[in-house]
């Protein structure tokens, strides 16, 4: 598998059940972009319909747009962080980060905030600390690179993300609510 050059790899170590196992963070290739952007297009139109009262037809515009904004040229975007979670040779996720100062980075301007996009683990291989290190591996790279700051964004019904990401001591710094009204009869 082709790795860009000259961009080496993060990789750190997880504690599970009596071994240690290495995950390996490496940036993502235009073959890996093009098989995991169908799946993340879909899921997110399906939780914008799902969370923000959009059709299934609006949600999946909405997703596709904001998709092609923020990665206009795919796996090579400026500004943006693709990475692929690795143990050993099998593929367990893969995160998505833009820096600050890169459209979607953040929502306050001149913040020098970087932003998960987007963190998986593929279904077999959660529950085992994945996320949690990808994570880290991600605020290690930042921190190399001079980055203060990383947010997210968190649906309210996604309450083992936000134990997660409470446990590596992210706060909420805004809230939205929302309450569905039932048409007059």
């Amino acid at each position: 598998m082709a790795r860009p050059v000259g961009v080496c790899c993060t990789t750190g170590w997880i504690r599970r059940e009596g071994e240690t196992v290495e995950l390996t963070l490496t940036p993502m290739t235009e073959q890996e972009l093009g098989r995991l952007r169908e799946p993340l297009e879909r899921l997110y139109a399906e939780d914008l319909a799902a969370h923000r009262g959009l059709t299934p037809e609006e949600a999946r515009e909405r997703s596709a747009n904001q998709l092609r904004q923020l990665l206009p040229a795919g796996a090579a975007t400026e500004g943006v962080l693709l990475r692929v979670a690795r143990v050993d040779d099998a593929e367990v996720g893969w995160i998505w980060v833009t820096l600050p100062g890169t459209v979607g980075a953040t929502d306050a301007a001149g913040s020098r905030r970087a932003w998960i996009h987007n963190i998986e683990v593929h279904p077999a291989h959660r529950g085992r600390g994945h996320a949690r290190r990808m994570i880290q591996l991600m605020e290690a790279e930042l921190a190399r690179l001079g980055v203060p700051e990383l947010g997210l964004n968190v649906f309210g019904t996604n309450t083992v993300a936000i134990g997660l990401y409470r446990s590596l001591g992210f706060e909420v710094t805004a809230q939205q609510m929302a309450k569905r009204i039932d048409p007059a009869g």
